[in-house]
């Protein structure tokens, strides 16, 4: 019995000094290791891209809070030189970053308040473009200077170079109110 506890220790105590690591969440998800997606449609801009450093990100929190702040200029060095912005109503914005800060503003100071809640954000790289994007999605709720409020859910992709914003697409599903079904009061 003395003999059977000393092997138990002793393999107890190797198993816990051992030098193979565990594995980490980063190799589980190492995208190098990843297979390629394979798709029955051409994917015409890329598929290949990991997770990028937050800073991106960041940044494009610094520009939402800016916008509910009412204050676009406090994060000017945060714009490219060129801005390209696509919104989802179909309009299309591209100028020199004090002409879309402008006319950013502009919009804003049309509303009284904007709140938005961030659902998710992330920072993520084309591996093939090597290019840089954050992408989020939140809700914004816009009250209007009459009083009137709305509330959008927003989901915006953007590029940047060398740090800066300099792309833009919007996505967004306006909130409706249900429609009563037919025969029913």
């Amino acid at each position: 019995m003395k003999q059977f506890l000393v092997l138990a220790v002793t393999v107890f105590l190797t198993a816990c000094n051992s030098s193979t690591p565990a594995p980490t969440e980063n190799a589980k998800t190492d995208s190098s290791k990843m297979r390629d997606i394979q798709s029955p449609y051409a994917i015409s801009y890329s598929s290949k891209f990991t997770i990028d450093d937050p800073k991106n990100a960041e940044s494009l929190l610094a520009l939402w809070k800016a916008f509910d702040n009412g204050n676009l200029s406090a994060v000017k060095d945060l714009f490219a030189d060129t801005v390209e912005m696509n919104f989802a109503d179909g309009m299309k914005l591209r100028g020199s970053r004090d002409s879309i800060i402008a006319a950013g503003q502009a919009y804003r100071n049309s509303l009284g308040s904007v709140v938005d809640n961030v659902h998710a954000i992330m920072a993520v790289k084309s591996t093939d473009k090597d290019e840089h994007w954050a992408l989020i999605w939140g809700t914004e709720k816009d009250t209007h200077k009459d009083g009137k409020v709305d509330s959008t859910d927003l989901q915006e992709t953007w590029m940047f170079k060398d740090g800066k914003a300099a792309l833009m697409y919007q996505f967004r599903a306006d909130y409706m109110a249900p429609k009563a079904a037919k025969g029913k009061k």
